[in-house]
């Protein structure tokens, strides 16, 4: 039987090693210079920031809103309370994004398809013929499978190159308004930062900044369950399939705080212990966190009803498309779905994006202002993706012109959008 230190030995010389950040070595026991820590040392490290874009949450949309807002020339700074970009993608393990494409052609691009194609390239993947739309029933044929792994890092390389400064393992815990934007307090383990900006994008799932600015959110007295991905018995293949080892809905899942969302994962985590347990399984993998499906969502200037979404119908200050069957996980039942009308696919307005009588302050992702059941299929990835963009374009002209995003053009934020490769929603009146 091989002891710990022969293990140890024969581990170190038979892999590939990576040293980061260091040209120097040491020999185990030689002197360290040890220092001295006082308990002043100890106290948390205060940082300003003064930014033009302050994004909340590193999530599908959160992250390309990030990207688009510093492409755009805004100085930004995007906050995350966990330890990578991604969301769902990598923390929640639902690493396959769609949809970009309905009734044959597609229909989301821009940054979020610009990532998610660079991450199947550099991983050898294949995408779907957008050509070939597999009805409405069986959209999920059109969803890509992509490496979480690979989209992380991807994600924090297309920041750094478009001057996005990356905060993890923080979050705000207070908002106050200033004449020039906002006055943000930012916490993380041993990290008290101020953030004064003039834009602020909240991605946080579910609107948290929003209310602590004092504008009102939205919620059910029912909510959909969460799902835990997990893979029992097989190793997993990611990037060229999903976790099909089997998933576990947590009812009631909920991620509105940190007592919420620590009650959702410890639920999830004993059920797939017992599972384990009865079965005689061997787990092979499991993700961090559940995923959730929802949690609040604005009351914002406009509310995308069922009927607009399933309908295509065309607002005038439309900014970005969306396609994804109403998809509303019930737990003890089926999935209730609805599809929509032939040709047609959702429209999402800027103004559903904006809290009702707000300044200064946007959101992407699933607190989009919208019913329960359009929300159940705008909250897919593609479309917060199609959204995070949208929202960044909009925070960087704001900041850059000293205005709010609701005092724009609507024309200069959808060239801004088409600029960077964005697909705009097409007025149906003016092409007849």
């Amino acid at each position: 039987m091989t002891d710990r230190r022969g293990f140890l030995k024969s581990t170190m010389a038979g892999t590939a090693g990576l040293i980061i950040g260091s040209s120097a070595t040491k020999t185990f026991g030689e002197d360290s210079g040890l220092i001295e820590v006082s308990p002043a040392d100890a106290q948390p490290t205060r940082i300003t920031n003064d930014v033009d874009v302050l994004v909340v949450g590193g999530g599908t949309a959160g992250t390309i809103a990030a990207i688009q807002a510093g492409r755009a020339g805004a100085s930004t700074l995007i906050v995350e309370r966990d330890s990578l970009l991604g969301g769902t993608i990598t923390t929640g393990g639902v690493s396959f994004p769609g949809l970009f494409d309905a009734w044959g052609e597609q229909i989301i691009a821009g940054i979020g398809w610009e990532l998610v194609r660079d991450c199947v390239l550099l991983d050898g993947g294949s995408f779907p013929d957008f050509s070939d739309f597999p009805g409405s029933d069986r959209h999920w044929r059109n969803q890509l499978r992509i490496n979480p792994f690979l989209y992380s890092l991807m994600a924090e390389e297309k920041c750094e190159q478009a001057g996005v400064e990356i905060a993890y393992y923080e979050f705000p815990l207070s908002v106050t308004a200033t004449d020039s934007g906002w006055h943000v307090n930012c916490v993380g383990f041993g990290t008290q930062r101020t953030v004064n900006c003039k834009q602020i994008v909240d991605c946080t799932g579910g609107a948290e900044v929003v209310a602590m600015a004092g504008y009102s959110r939205l919620r059910e007295s029912e909510i959909q369950p969460g799902t835990h991905n997990y893979q029992l018995d097989t190793a997993t293949n990611p990037g060229r399939s999903r976790l099909n080892g089997g998933f576990a809905y947590v009812c009631d899942a909920d991620s509105s705080n940190s007592r919420t969302l620590t009650a959702t994962n410890l639920k999830g985590r004993k059920a797939l212990l017992a599972r384990v347990r009865s079965g005689n399984h061997r787990l092979m993998h499991m993700q961090p966190e559940v995923s959730v499906r929802e949690t609040y969502r604005i009351d914002g200037e406009t509310v995308i009803t069922v009927d607009d979404y399933l309908s295509g119908h065309y607002f005038e200050d439309s900014i970005c498309n969306a396609y994804y069957p109403v998809d509303l996980h019930r737990c003890g039942s089926s999935i209730y779905k609805k599809y929509h009308t032939d040709g047609a696919f959702p429209k999402i307005p800027l103004s559903a994006l904006v809290p009702k009588s707000s300044t200064n302050i946007i959101v992407a992702g699933r607190s989009v202002s919208s019913d329960r059941l359009a929300n159940s299929g705008l909250r897919v990835q593609a479309s917060c993706m199609a959204m995070g963009q949208a929202a960044g374009a909009a925070a960087a002209l704001a900041a850059d012109r000293d205005t709010t995003p609701l005092s724009l053009p609507i024309d200069d934020i959808r060239t801004l959008l088409q600029e960077h490769d964005a697909i705009i929603p097409v007025d149906p009146n003016a092409m007849s």
